[in-house]
This record gives C-alpha cells, sequence and structure tokens, in this order.
C-alpha cells in the first residue's frame, strides 16, 4: 500500500498587532528615517496587514523618505554639475545636503516622538506617493 501524500499547510496569516505592538511598530517606522527609507519600507511591506496605525504611520513615513532622497538625489546632481563648472555654488548645494539631512532626523524623531505620545505625525513637506 502506498501512503497518502500529505497535502502541504496553507499558510496561516499572520496574527494582528496588539495595540501596544501596532504603536511601537508606527513609530519605529518613524524613528527609522534616521536610516533613510529601508526601516520604512520593510515595516511597511511586513505589518501594514496587521495594524491600522502602523499600516497609516509606515506609509506615511516611506513618503516622506521617498520625497526626501527623491530631493537628496537632485540635490546630489547639481552638486556634481556645479562642482565642474563653479564651485562657490557647489559648496552651498552641500551645505543644502547637510541640511536636508539634518531637517530628516528632526522630522524622523519628531514623528516617532508623536506616535509612541499616541498621535499621529504628518509630515509638512512630503509627496503622497504612496496610498
Amino acid at each position: 500500500m502506498t501512503e497518502p501524500t500529505p497535502q502541504p499547510m496553507a499558510p496561516q496569516p499572520a496574527a494582528p498587532l496588539t495595540a501596544a505592538e501596532d504603536k511601537q511598530w508606527a513609530s519605529f517606522a518613524h524613528f527609522g528615517g534616521v536610516l533613510w527609507f529601508l526601516p520604512a519600507l520593510i515595516i511597511f511591506l511586513v505589518f501594514k496587514d496587521r495594524g491600522t496605525l502602523t499600516r497609516q504611520e509606515s506609509k506615511e513615513a516611506l513618503n516622506w523618505q521617498i520625497t526626501w532622497i527623491g530631493a537628496w538625489i537632485v540635490l546630489q546632481i547639481l552638486w556634481v554639475i556645479m562642482a565642474a563648472v563653479f564651485f562657490p555654488i557647489a559648496l552651498l548645494i552641500g551645505f543644502l545636503q547637510f541640511a536636508l539631512y539634518v531637517v530628516n532626523i528632526i522630522f524622523s524623531i519628531l514623528g516617532g516622538v508623536k506616535v509612541n505620545g499616541g498621535g499621529s505625525y504628518r509630515y509638512p513637506v512630503a509627496l503622497r506617493l504612496i496610498k
């Protein structure tokens, strides 16, 4: 006699996050902005279906990070062009890049603190690319 082939088990959906975990992952999405876009992207992809606050806040953080990286790339291209043409303007653009990085750190920390305190954070200047 042949034994029946065992059927593979269907993957079980992940358990929903508790309120505390939801708030924790939502604030981590903002705090992760200090390390650029990767933490917000990972949190959005992994936890978006497990908690509404995490979905909302990680999407907001990811939209900000995409906006920030886009602006940083534009400034980087301008810096390279101006470094070859007129160096004093390249110095100004380099300063703007540094200022943009500081703004990213400040906004990321503000967002994480606000969400960790029980609120919601909306970045003042962000393209809403992920709906």
